[in-house]
Parts: structure tokens; C-alpha cells; sequence
């Protein structure tokens, strides 16, 4: 079985070695980078599956570090920082995150929360593919197209948009999209979810499927005729 490569961005040299040490011990193969520069080089050359970024760098913040990557790649991204305000969690993942924690956390709680994230691209299972109008999700190869060109989401993109259109056409309160997203309790503002479906809205502005606020409750996929 392919080992799973995991790329912690870290300034902090004891916490980036206590992660480091919870993730080896679960079999990931672990890099380290100090600065953002050095992460950007690290990423560019090997084969990595999940970041862990921490966004107070000495060089380029995470959210830069996270904007330079998404224009170019999907990888799953889980943010850092100890800085626990909304705008702060709501800037994290509009530059790209998929998930994000607030320090101080527990190693074991990352490593629940890396194994969620690394599951859904394995787990968009049932049927497998759904189509309507110009717009195609192959759930066997977590793809997207839209008037058959492919479109780039990232992994959590992904599973948000097929429980949507699991559920399509019936409304979904933003406590359950939250427990969709994250998979165990969330303590975090529920604004961060309008974030996502803001972000998900803007790659789907030309399918001929659209995820509508249903106000007061939540939101909706509608099929457009």
C-alpha cells in the first residue's frame, strides 16, 4: 500500500516535532518545512497528500501560502493558528482551507481530523455518476465537468457538493452541513459554512445546477431547467 505523504508547515520546532512524531506513529510519511519558501519548494517537488499549515510564518502567512497553492492544485489543507476569531477562520477558508484548528489543540484530535479529510476522496461511493444538463459527477473518479470540461475542487468541495446532490432538492440546515463537513463536534462559528458555499457557488456559476439559501433554515441544490 502507498504511503501517505503529509507536509506539517511549522515555525514553532517543538510543536512541529510533537506532530510530526503523532503522524509517523500512525505510518504517514512526514516533511517538515520552518518558513513559507520552504514549504512552496517542498510541495513543488514531492508527492504530497495533506498539509498541515500554520498560518503565523516568519515569510509568507498561510492564507498566501494556501491562495499560491489552490491556483494550481486540490490538495487537502488544514489551517493552524492561534488566533481564534471568526474573521480570522473565515479569511482560512476562503484562502483554501478544508479544515482549520486553533492552538493550543491535541495531536490526537489532528490526527482524527486528517483521517476524515483523507477518507473522502475514497468514500464518494453509491451511485456513480449523476448528470443533468451540461453538468456530470463521476463519483469513481471524484470528478467534476461541466459542458465536459473538468472543474477543480478541492477534496472537501467535493464531498459538500455530492451530499448536496445526494439530498438534491431538499433543504439542508447548516448544522447538518457542518456535521457533513467536519464529522464530529465543531465549536466554530456556523458562518464558516456560508464561506464554503460561497466558494462552491462561484465554480458552479455555469452548471445547469444551482445551490440556493433557502433563508432562515439552510440551503438547497436545485436542478435548473
Amino acid at each position: 500500500m502507498p504511503s501517505i505523504n503529509i507536509l506539517i508547515v511549522e515555525d514553532e520546532l517543538n510543536l512541529l516535532q510533537l506532530t510530526k512524531k503523532y503522524l509517523i506513529r500512525e505510518r504517514y510519511q512526514v516533511f517538515t518545512a520552518h518558513n513559507g519558501a520552504e514549504a512552496l519548494q517542498i510541495f513543488d517537488n514531492k508527492a504530497i497528500d495533506l498539509i498541515v499549515l500554520d498560518l503565523m510564518l516568519p515569510d509568507i502567512s498561510g492564507y498566501e501560502i494556501g491562495r499560491r497553492i489552490r491556483a494550481y492544485s486540490d490538495v487537502p489543507i488544514i489551517m493552524l493558528t492561534a488566533r481564534s476569531e471568526v474573521q480570522d477562520k473565515l479569511e482560512g477558508f476562503d484562502s483554501g482551507a478544508d479544515d482549520y484548528m486553533t492552538k493550543p489543540f491535541s495531536p490526537k484530535e489532528l490526527l482524527a481530523r486528517i483521517k476524515v479529510i483523507l477518507k473522502r476522496n475514497k468514500k464518494l461511493l453509491a451511485t456513480s455518476k449523476y448528470t443533468h444538463g451540461n453538468f456530470e459527477f463521476c463519483t469513481e473518479s471524484n470528478s467534476v465537468y461541466i459542458e465536459s470540461r473538468p472543474l477543480s475542487l478541492t477534496p472537501g468541495e467535493l464531498d459538500l457538493l455530492y451530499y448536496f446532490i445526494l439530498n438534491r432538492n431538499i433543504t439542508l440546515t447548516r448544522e447538518q452541513i457542518i456535521d457533513r463537513i467536519w464529522g464530529f463536534d465543531y465549536d466554530g462559528d456556523i458562518r464558516t459554512v456560508d464561506t464554503r458555499i460561497k466558494r462552491l457557488r462561484r465554480k458552479l456559476r455555469d452548471a445547469d445546477i444551482n445551490i440556493e439559501t433557502v433563508r432562515g433554515i439552510g440551503y438547497r441544490l436545485e436542478e435548473k431547467s
